[in-house]
């Protein structure tokens, strides 16, 4: 949403705002007009059911428009992705965007269309780098059809090239979502990764009894495919492997390999072990269904959260008060940490190239809130002496400071200590302290709110502040 937001206000992605996923990420985004609230919330369920869609239709070119597993597929994928996560953490991630694409394309290659597989290969990597492994999937299940697999993928690819190539972004595109990314899959925070994986990856296995046990039945049953299924499992298993950080969101990749011979294996279960297979899904269901329940009351009742998932987010609304008490200042910002809900909460626009503060501190953040180890050491002063002769932003929200100090934004050497002279502390909140551009303002507010956490001093700060924060404690919370 951030980068959307710049995107929107008329900068060019990769050229002006460094960013280190693919186009097509912040670009769904921009669809929305980067607002948080009802419009996003419709996405998501639309989104959901574009995937479920997607399932079905891949499981009736496998397996046939008369067998029961496209209904299986449809209802797996649906379930997994409302209670594979609690839904107040779990953002349209490029690993998530991904998964409708992933399943169009195992559904055409099996239906004998190998140039509509390369398509939705294509598009799969707009949104994340590791579709690369669905294109692999794809050759390896016909290799005969490579040329045309191939021939299909360029036509996206070509497009999202093209169009970078017009704005002068190409090669920045490829220093930042490339070359950038392969260094961060180098250089994990885990000390033993191996172990971390394997005990991750049968948690996750865990999690999902239901749909494991039922793709085991179906590799046992479907002889003529399982080899193919078998290896498609394998590979996109070694995706959530790359990087060997093995975040819960990483297995997304995997959901499809194992929903879909799962719907198989339903459809094909005697009743009695059917029945024991939609048990083992009361696993996620009870799991996630109550801290759902309390959220949605919560949210109805107008109440903070108390979920320690939205810890941090419930704090960047106090922190985004301080900002909305001074609507007449310039909204240009800088946000320092990796706390990007910062700008739309608060209603600004990354007024740098930076969206956050990896590339200038050179600070990784899978491990900046707790460690100060560079990976990128010359890359961020290179970064940094470039943003201090660019003209400052009118506020800088220092959100990993008050977490980890030795990262604080004016902190040599790694933050930004030249501009300290420049501004002046208007407030802070627990995680986050809130600088303003010094002779630039007159004079300064600072809401009431952040004396009281209580509902009725929520009402009255957000009301008299910005009309951009009423909407987002009436339609609380956002993801």
């Amino acid at each position: 949403m951030a980068a959307a937001r710049a995107m929107l206000s008329g900068k060019t992605l990769y050229r002006d705002i460094w960013f280190d996923k693919p186009p097509l990420f912040p670009g769904f985004y921009a669809l929305f007009n980067a607002a948080m609230g009802w419009p996003l919330r419709l996405a998501s369920a639309l989104f959901v059911t574009f995937a479920a869609w997607a399932a079905w239709r891949a499981a009736r070119q496998l397996w046939g428009r008369e067998c029961a597993a496209a209904g299986w597929a449809a209802v797996l994928t649906a379930f997994f992705l409302t209670f594979d996560f609690p839904a107040a953490v779990m953002a349209l991630t490029p690993d998530l965007l991904a998964l409708p694409f992933h399943l169009l394309a195992m559904g055409a290659i099996a239906a004998g269309q190998p140039v509509f597989a390369g398509v939705f290969c294509g598009i799969a990597l707009g949104f994340n780098g590791k579709a690369l492994l669905i294109l692999l999937v794809c050759l390896l299940w016909h290799w005969r059809e490579a040329p045309r697999v191939l021939a299909g993928f360029a036509v996206p690819v070509a497009v999202l090239a093209g169009s970078m190539a017009a704005q002068g972004s190409l090669l920045d595109h490829w220093r930042q979502v490339w070359i950038w990314g392969a260094a961060y899959s180098r250089d994990t925070p885990l000390a033993h990764p191996a172990v971390e994986g394997l005990r991750r990856t049968l948690n996750w296995s865990g999690f999902h009894a239901a749909i494991v046990a039922a793709s085991a039945c179906a590799l046992i049953r479907e002889r003529d495919r399982r080899w193919r299924l078998l290896g498609w499992i394998v590979i996109s298993l070694g995706s959530a492997w790359i990087g060997w950080r093995f975040f819960p969101r990483y297995f997304f990749q995997l959901l499809p390999a194992v929903a879909l011979p799962a719907a198989r294996g339903f459809s094909l279960a005697q009743p009695r072990w059917r029945t024991a297979l939609v048990t083992l899904l009361a696993i996620p269901l009870v799991r996630f269904l109550p801290a759902s329940i309390q959220l949605a009351a919560e949210s109805l009742q107008g109440l903070p959260h108390a979920s320690r998932d939205l810890a941090l987010f419930q704090d960047s609304r106090r922190a985004a008060l301080l900002v909305a008490a001074n609507p007449r200042l310039d909204r240009s910002a800088l946000v320092w940490g990796y706390r990007p809900e910062l700008y739309a909460l608060a209603g600004l626009t990354p007024g740098t190239r930076f969206l956050d503060s990896q590339p200038l501190s050179g600070v990784l953040a899978d491990r900046h809130l707790t460690d100060s180890r560079q990976t990128f050491p010359e890359l961020s002063r290179h970064n940094r002496e470039v943003l201090l002769l660019s003209k400052p932003p009118m506020w800088i929200l220092d959100g990993l400071g008050p977490i980890n100090g030795q990262l604080a934004v004016f902190n040599p050497p790694t933050g930004l200590a030249a501009w300290r002279p420049l501004y002046d502390e208007l407030g802070r909140t627990a995680t986050v302290t809130v600088y303003v551009r010094a002779r630039s303002r007159a004079p300064l507010e600072k809401p009431r709110a952040l004396a009281s956490d209580g509902q009725v001093i929520w009402n009255r700060a957000t009301n008299a502040a910005h009309p951009f924060l009423a909407r987002i404690k009436a339609l609380s919370p956002a993801r």
